[in-house]
C-alpha cells in the first residue's frame, strides 16, 4: 500500500513538473514556408540551411512574409542576422486590411537596424504612428545587437505591455493598446540604392508561446525607461516616478482661459478623451482663446500628445505670465511650436526656420528632419531644469538651450519678444495650449515636477 502511494506521489510530482515547462510552438519547420504567406511586395524569401532568408530587391515596396495565423498575447523568440546597409524588422500584432491603405501592412515592429544609429530592438509602428520606443530611451540597449553574426530576440506582448530583448539585454518597455491581435511578419525593407540589391536578412529558430504567459514572462526591470502611450492614463511605474495627469481626459479641471477666470465657453471641446481647439478664422487667440494651467510650474518634464489638421497652427507655451499681455493676441511665454510645416505660411517666416514645428518659436529652429507623424498623434516633451531647457519630439531631442545669460538676451533682442521685459527668464510660469484659429487635438497631457 505504501509503495502504491509513493508511486502515485512521484507520478503527481512528475506531472506537475512537466506542466511547468513552457509549451513552445515552432513557427518555421526549417523545410518549407507552410503557414506563411508573402504580401505587399515582391522581394524574395528562400530557405537556406534551416533558415528563412529575405533578399533585398529594387523597385518594390516593403515585402512581408506573414504567418497565416493571428496572435494576441504571446512570447516570441527567434534568431536573426542582417547584412550591413539593410534595415529590417519583425512585425507582430500586425494586420493587412483592405480598408487601411488598401492592404498595407501596419502594426508593431521589432526593429532590426545594423546602422550606426543602433536602434535594433526598438518598437516602430509600421505605416501608422512611427516610432513608439526609439532606442534613444535606452542607450545601454543600443549595444546589445552584434553586426554580421546571429543575434537572439525575444518579444513579450501581454495585454498592453510590450517588451523586447536582444541577446538577453532588454531594449524596450512600452504600454500601448491600439492593436490587440495580428500576424507575425518578417520584413524585407524597400531599398533605393542599387548597391544594396541582393543583400539579405535571415531568421531561424522561430518559436512562440501562447499559454501561461504570466508564469514565463520576464521579471520587470525598473532600470528600463517605460513609455506609456495609452491616452490619459498614468501607469503604476509613472505614478511611482512622480508623473501626474495635467488634464484628466474628461473635464476642464486644472485649466482656465488665459484671459478668463474660468474655462472658455466656446472654441474648445472635450470628447472621447480628446481636448480639441476648434477651427475659426486662423487668428491668434480670437475665438475661445488660449487656455492655461491654474497653477505655475518651475522645474518639470511636460508631455503633450498633439494631432494637427491640414495647415494648422498652434503651440505649447511655458513660463507664461498672463499679466504681461492684456490686449489682443496670445499670452506671452516660451513656445514649443505646433505647425503644419508644409501647408502653413508661418513655416517660411522668422529666421532659418525658427517658426517650424518643434522650434522654440521665433528663437531657435528645430531640425528639418525631425520625426513628425503626419496624420497621427505626436508627443511633444519639454524638459526644464533651472535655466536648461529641452524640446523633444516623439522621443528625439530636437532643441536644447540655456536661458538667463548673455546669449539668451541677444537671441531675444533679435526676436518678436524683444519688447517684453525679461522674456523667458522667469523662475516659474503657467503652461498654455494655444488657440490660433485652427483645429488641433490634444490628449495624454502629463507632467513630472523635478
Amino acid at each position: 500500500m505504501r509503495k502504491n502511494i509513493l508511486i502515485i506521489m512521484l507520478a503527481a510530482i512528475s506531472i506537475g513538473a512537466y506542466s511547468q515547462q513552457p509549451k513552445w510552438q515552432t513557427l518555421f519547420n526549417g523545410k518549407n514556408l507552410k503557414g506563411w504567406t508573402k504580401i505587399n511586395g515582391s522581394a524574395d524569401y528562400k530557405i537556406v540551411d534551416n533558415t528563412i532568408m529575405g533578399i533585398s530587391k529594387m523597385n518594390t515596396p516593403n515585402t512581408f512574409l506573414r504567418t497565416d495565423k493571428m496572435y494576441g498575447d504571446f512570447i516570441l523568440e527567434f534568431e536573426f542576422k542582417v547584412d550591413d546597409g539593410l534595415n529590417s524588422g519583425v512585425q507582430f500584432r500586425s494586420n493587412s486590411l483592405k480598408e487601411f491603405k488598401n492592404g498595407t501592412v501596419h502594426g508593431y515592429q521589432f526593429e532590426i537596424d545594423p546602422s550606426s544609429r543602433a536602434w535594433t530592438g526598438g518598437i516602430y509602428d509600421e505605416a501608422r504612428r512611427g516610432w513608439l520606443y526609439p532606442m534613444t530611451y535606452n542607450p545601454a540597449g543600443q549595444k546589445a545587437f552584434k553586426n554580421n553574426v546571429w543575434n537572439t530576440a525575444r518579444i513579450e506582448a501581454i495585454g498592453s505591455s510590450i517588451r523586447t530583448w536582444v541577446n538577453g539585454i532588454q531594449c524596450s518597455e512600452l504600454l500601448d493598446d491600439m492593436t490587440k491581435s495580428g500576424f507575425i511578419g518578417l520584413q524585407v525593407h524597400s531599398i533605393g540604392n542599387k548597391e544594396l540589391e541582393g543583400k539579405t536578412v535571415s531568421w531561424r529558430n522561430i518559436r512562440i508561446l501562447t499559454e501561461n504567459l504570466n508564469q514565463f514572462k520576464t521579471s520587470e526591470n525598473l532600470n528600463i525607461k517605460q513609455m506609456n502611450t495609452i491616452a490619459n492614463t498614468i501607469s503604476e511605474r509613472e505614478a511611482k516616478e512622480g508623473w501626474k495627469l495635467l488634464w484628466d481626459g474628461k473635464t476642464t479641471n486644472g485649466w482656465r482661459g488665459a484671459k478668463l477666470d474660468g474655462f472658455p465657453t466656446k472654441g474648445w471641446s472635450i470628447k472621447d478623451g480628446i481636448l480639441k481647439v476648434h477651427k475659426s478664422d486662423g487668428g491668434e487667440s480670437t475665438n475661445g482663446g488660449d487656455i492655461v494651467t491654474t497653477r505655475p510650474y518651475k522645474n518639470f518634464m511636460l508631455k503633450v500628445d498633439f494631432k494637427i489638421t491640414e495647415g494648422a497652427n498652434s503651440g505649447i507655451k511655458y513660463f507664461v505670465d498672463t499679466e504681461l499681455n492684456k490686449g489682443a493676441g496670445s499670452a506671452i511665454g516660451c513656445e514649443f511650436q505646433i505647425l503644419d510645416d508644409n501647408r502653413h505660411p508661418d513655416a517660411k517666416l522668422g529666421v532659418n526656420g525658427n517658426r517650424t514645428l518643434g522650434s522654440l518659436y521665433d528663437l531657435i529652429p528645430a531640425p528639418k528632419d525631425k520625426p513628425f507623424r503626419r496624420g497621427f498623434f505626436n508627443t511633444a516633451m519639454v524638459v526644464v531644469k533651472g535655466n536648461h531647457v529641452e524640446h523633444w519630439l516623439n522621443g528625439i531631442k530636437i532643441i536644447e538651450y540655456q536661458r538667463n545669460n548673455q546669449m539668451w538676451e541677444a537671441l531675444v533682442d533679435f526676436s518678436k519678444y524683444k519688447d517684453w521685459p525679461n522674456f523667458g527668464n522667469a523662475e516659474e510660469g503657467l503652461i498654455l495650449l494655444q488657440d490660433h484659429g485652427d483645429e488641433v487635438w490634444f490628449q495624454n497631457i502629463k507632467i513630472k515636477e523635478l
